[in-house]
């Protein structure tokens, strides 16, 4: 004879229970249910669709459409549109979103003093934080050679009349920006004996410079270097 465990039975009918219970609460999938919300769908009207009520949607701007409409104002302002300087820019900031031609050339003027000066002073260490490998090879030899005559230079800088964008592009992930500068410089090169041999130390001179500037858009390192120089007649 067999005896029936109540106790198996009395757990069995209750989770029968709570089974029915969470079907009337939940209710059953049929196949035609809404599919859950997307702020980011690609179309308004589709997502104010899901959500059931037009009229109570504030649609969310796509992704695709807040990085097409990049704000080019600053990169307009030094070139037209659709010239290569432009071009060029804009390629530098798809290539580093935080790139601002005001503020590089802002910060062109700073190094542009800065290399003037530490090249006067013969001072290495800060030329090499501030220029390409090729530049600091050439700037140190010249420091090297002048040294070598005991001759020194007596610089006192005036400051920059004039720092525009001349160019600009990019080469792999490199970024070039090339700017001429037109400063106002006192310099004389003077012998071992102190006679004046170059440059006048009683005169401003006018100083026209054309200098290319890099950095790779890849780097974490937001610093540009000089990798070019040229001086302007």
């Amino acid at each position: 004879m067999e005896f029936f465990d109540f106790g198996t039975i009395f757990f069995f009918v209750a989770a029968v229970i709570i089974f029915l219970q969470l079907r009337n609460v939940l209710g059953r999938r049929t196949g035609s249910e809404r599919p859950p919300f997307d702020p980011y769908s690609a179309r308004s009207g589709d997502a104010q669709k899901q959500a059931g009520n037009g009229d109570n949607v504030v649609a969310l701007p796509r992704r695709a459409d807040t990085a097409a409409e990049k704000d080019f104002t600053s990169i307009d302002a030094v070139s037209p549109a659709g010239t290569p300087l432009n071009e060029g820019l804009r390629a530098i900031r798809a290539a580093d979103p935080s790139f601002d031609p005001a503020s590089f050339v802002d910060g062109a003027k700073m190094a542009y003093e800065m290399i003037v000066m530490s090249f006067a002073d013969g001072d290495r260490k800060a030329l090499k934080t501030l220029l390409s490998k090729e530049v600091y090879d050439g700037f140190v030899s010249a420091i090297t050679d002048r040294e070598a005559r005991s001759e020194k230079v007596n610089s006192s800088f005036v400051g920059i009349d004039k720092a525009d964008i001349v160019g600009a592009e990019m080469k792999g992930s490199d970024a070039h920006v090339t700017v001429r500068i037109v400063s106002q410089l006192i310099s004389a090169t003077l012998d071992k004996d102190g006679k004046v041999i170059d440059g006048d130390p009683d005169s401003v001179a006018e100083i026209k410079d054309v200098w290319t500037f890099a950095r790779d858009t890849r780097s974490r390192d937001p610093n540009w270097k000089l990798v070019a120089t040229e001086a302007e007649d």
